[in-house]
């Protein structure tokens, strides 16, 4: 029996990842939007309005070598009610830090093995991301090739 061995490249692992963990957000109630560049400039792989309006953050990774040259994640968390990591199946997990929530995901759904914890964000800064999120949600869906809140 020929076993054939697939390599999948990180662009594709971060894709497919990207798209289950959307998909895991969609099925919980969240509306996601992806690459949203934050008010600090750090860009967000997926952010999520949920039906209360709470705002969540998930950082996609795609290896062991992105994450340990990607060290901003803690930069996100100013801006979101719930941070999470996002990684693959086959990503070895115990070398994430145990405070985010943790998704794992592929292309077609994922699941929360970690609930995010929740840390309400302040009023003001809550109804400025909102209508932020809300005004590039609505230039995407107008076809405009925004990012940035």
């Amino acid at each position: 029996m020929d076993v054939t061995i697939v390599t999948v490249s990180r662009p594709e692992t971060t894709t497919s990842v990207t798209r289950g963990a959307a998909r895991l957000l969609t099925a919980l109630g969240y509306a996601p939007l992806t690459e949203v560049t934050l008010p600090n400039g750090r860009r967000a792989d997926l952010m999520a309005l949920g039906p209360k309006g709470e705002i969540f953050i998930v950082e996609v990774k795609s290896g062991v070598e992105d994450f340990r040259v990607d060290l901003k994640w803690p930069e996100y968390r100013p801006y979101c009610d719930a941070f999470a990591f996002a990684v693959a199946p086959e990503f070895p997990r115990d070398i994430l830090p145990e405070e985010p929530g943790l998704i794992v995901a592929d292309g077609f759904g994922g699941a929360v093995l970690r609930e995010a914890p929740a840390i309400p964000l302040a009023g003001a800064r809550r109804k400025a991301l909102t209508l932020a999120f809300a005004r590039l949600a609505a230039l995407r869906a107008a076809g405009v090739a925004a990012t940035a809140l």
